[in-house]
């Protein structure tokens, strides 16, 4: 509170590290925008991952950072299919809720509509590539998921959600 007895407001996160504390290496990550998407997988469980790359090939590829310690790697891994869903720049609560920076009452997939598919949990109107889980190996702090892409659902959308900075952006 200020000396009158307002309620402060602090332009940025007073909890933060400070910038010259941070890793220099977090720091340059967060300087490259990264679209956010969501992985999910039967039965329902899910993960906000902005560190993910489609490769094109004969077969196509993705690849992406997932965390050992989320619902979503157990999953992965006994099996085998997931789906990687693009998110819009609408998207900023259910990105968060999938991140586990936003309560979500009754489970992830309470609020929204949902329908079931062969490698995961997704939104209809969406665009989606369905994978196949071809593995996985450390690197860094994270797991370098791979996965096969056998079904891609194209649907014309506005921007994507883009996060830089610790933030996100459109």
């Amino acid at each position: 509170m200020s000396d009158n007895g307002a309620v402060n407001i602090h332009a940025s996160d007073p909890f933060a590290t400070p910038e010259d504390q941070r890793s220099p290496v977090r720091r340059l990550r967060g300087r490259l925008p990264a679209a956010v998407t969501l992985w999910t997988a039967n039965p329902s469980v899910g993960l906000t991952v902005s560190s993910t790359l489609v490769v094109d090939g004969d077969p196509g590829r993705v690849v992406g950072l997932v965390d050992d310690e989320s619902d979503l790697w157990p999953v992965l891994e006994r099996g085998g299919r997931f789906a990687v869903t693009l998110l819009g720049a609408d998207d900023q609560q259910l990105a968060d809720r999938f991140a586990g920076l936003m309560p979500a009452p009754g489970g992830l997939f309470a609020t929204g509509d949902w329908r079931q598919t062969d490698w995961g949990p997704v939104q209809p109107g969406r665009t989606w590539a369905g994978c196949r889980f071809d593995g996985a190996r450390p690197l860094g702090w994270s797991l370098l998921v791979e996965g096969t892409i056998e079904h891609i659902d194209i649907e014309e959308a506005g921007a994507p959600l883009i996060h830089e900075r610790g933030r996100y952006r459109r």
